[in-house]
């Protein structure tokens, strides 16, 4: 049963796999960002981001990302572009592919990190790592620009913890094995542990899924008053 905070509000948890190398990712995380800003009014939200690594044999030195896309898709890279680019700017975004692209694990080391501090900090660095990554030519394993990012959301001893590459590596496999050990894809949401589901899901999608999750021990309570009250209504008025 889904659980309410004592606002009255039905809590929604929401576990996000992604990769920080995936445009949908980046897509899907815009497109649930709307939904939870137009739902504030009715639920309050946690969100967890969860690593997921789709290509773990990426060097992690880098290679050029316009490079890596010619000889992933061929022929159709540039088609696929255009799509993403299409995407973005209805974002209101740039999507470029200059720069590097590589092994994502320091993302995930520093995004864990940063959830282990807060979840509010965790979704923010998410964000601008996504926004350094795909919009400005950033190269998502470069140590100075994940520091940059984590330090503009407020994660604290962020270098520190990345210059030991150590740090973080048993909790980004344990989360590997628990929330995408067993999905094919990215991006993967699972709400309130129950509902699923998978890619760059419009707001829509996410904001029907938020109301048909089950109601809270307050919302079944006030039914019942609301029923209880009508019932009495209807049979003092049929006397």
């Amino acid at each position: 049963m889904a659980q309410s905070n004592s606002n009255g509000k039905k809590l929604i948890r929401i576990d996000v796999s992604a990769d920080t190398v995936c445009p949908w990712c980046f897509v899907g995380k815009k497109n649930l960002d709307k939904a939870i800003d137009s739902s504030k009014d009715q639920f309050d939200f946690e969100v967890r981001w969860h690593p997921y690594i789709l290509n773990p044999s990426a060097p992690k030195e880098g290679v050029v990302k316009e490079k890596f896309y010619r000889e992933k898709f061929g022929p159709q890279s540039e088609r696929i572009e255009a799509r993403m680019a299409e995407v973005f700017r209805g974002h209101g975004l740039d999507y470029d592919v200059l720069g590097l692209t590589g092994n994502s694990l320091e993302s995930h080391r520093i995004i864990n990190y940063a959830g282990r501090q807060a979840l509010d900090k965790q979704h923010a660095l998410v964000e601008e790592i996504c926004l350094g990554y795909f919009t400005k030519g950033k190269y998502i394993g470069d140590q100075e620009f994940l520091i940059e990012a984590a330090n503009k959301v407020g994660v604290e001893g962020a270098e520190e913890f990345l210059n030991d590459p150590k740090n973080g590596l048993q909790e980004v496999y344990a989360d590997l094995e628990k929330y995408s050990g067993s999905i094919s894809g990215v991006p993967y949401y699972v709400i309130n542990g129950k509902r699923r589901l998978s890619g760059g899901q419009p707001p829509e999608v996410f904001l029907r899924t938020f109301k048909r999750l089950p109601k809270t021990i307050r919302d079944m309570i006030l039914d019942f008053l609301f029923y209880s009250e009508l019932l009495l209504l209807l049979i003092v008025c049929s006397c």
